[in-house]
């Protein structure tokens, strides 16, 4: 019998990555900060929080002069407001290396929007002459994806959007756990205890996704593993990226709930039926269906069941699930 899942108490301790002026530290141009209080006060009871500034390791000073990305021949450069001839970019990029170097333990990341350094995505570019596009990412940020891949990274301003909020968390957890399994001897076994425990949070996240890797993992005898095991980790994040929707969600609470069937009479069956077609409906939030099942599977335990992580993929303190 597989043992449940834990969430409570993640050992070691939960590390992510954090912009510092998100964190009250006052290292923007101008001297202030961008304490964001969800972090801040909430995140970081969960947690272990390591910031940086790239523009400040780079040297540039705080107060500073204003900067903003600029097109370059072979991607983007870092170039004063006041002055577009000074470059920055070799320091940012020399400055972006050294925080890397400190990034392996990392289960996550969080960046600050719409940042010359650390903006994730829709970064202003200003070209010499015409109106500036959305379309950059940061030196640093770019730098951070490029080199870790797999990494969770989000923005805070997407942490106002509950579903994009849930889905980063959702992806620390999964990610941490994965790290803690690789620090162990690498098994078959245990690479596969790891997919099945999870098999129900990818399904309803990606469909293609999920019955692709369960095809994967049906032949890992012809594989090396180590190499599948990167190619895996980046195909599951990937897929966990896709934003779970109410038709997914459901999806997954049929095929839970076909784990009671034996279990139920005709009146909780009637009862949960109404409660998973509320859910679909828009009627309540996941946490309701999910509470109801939780209920059910105590009185009758089912030992698959039990080591989903799709019930419980992180503490239920952060209530995550009130709101999608």
């Amino acid at each position: 019998m597989v043992n449940s899942p834990d969430v409570s108490a993640p050992s070691p301790p939960l590390v992510v990555g954090v912009s510092s002026c998100l964190l009250g530290h006052p290292v923007r141009y101008d001297g202030s900060h961008k304490r964001h209080a969800y972090i801040h006060d909430h995140l970081s009871k969960y947690f272990e929080f390591r910031p940086f500034c790239p523009e400040v390791l780079a040297g540039f000073g705080t107060p500073r002069p204003t900067i903003r990305l600029a097109p370059a021949t072979h991607g983007l450069r870092v170039v004063e407001v006041a002055r577009p001839t000074v470059d920055l970019t070799a320091a940012l990029r020399q400055a972006s290396r050294e925080i890397l170097s400190h990034c392996e333990d990392l289960s996550g990341y969080l960046l600050k929007k719409d940042s010359p350094s650390c903006g994730m995505e829709r970064v202003r570019v200003y070209p010499a002459t015409g109106v500036p596009q959305k379309n950059g990412t940061g030196i640093f940020a770019a730098e951070l994806m490029r080199q870790f891949p797999a990494l969770p990274v989000e923005e805070e301003g997407r942490l106002s959007d509950p579903v994009l909020r849930e889905n980063f968390i959702e992806r620390v957890y999964v990610y941490h756990r994965w790290q803690q399994l690789i620090r162990r001897p690498l098994t078959a076994e245990n690479l596969i205890d790891f997919h099945t425990r999870h098999k129900f949070l990818l399904l309803a996240h990606d469909e293609r996704c999920y019955r692709a890797l369960g095809r994967a993992l049906a032949d890992l005898t012809k594989q090396d593993l180590k190499d599948f095991a990167q190619t895996y980790i980046a195909q599951l994040m990937t897929g966990l990226k896709q934003r779970a929707t109410r038709k997914t969600h459901t999806n997954v609470l049929m095929h839970i709930s076909g784990y009671l069937k034996n279990s139920l009479d005709r009146d909780a069956k009637k009862e949960l039926a109404e409660i998973l077609d509320n859910y679909r409906r828009g009627l309540v939030p996941l946490v309701v269906p999910l509470t109801l099942l939780k209920h059910h599977f105590r009185a009758a335990p089912h030992p698959y069941i039990q080591a989903q992580y799709y019930i419980d993929p992180y503490p239920e303190t952060l209530m995550l699930r009130n709101q999608v």
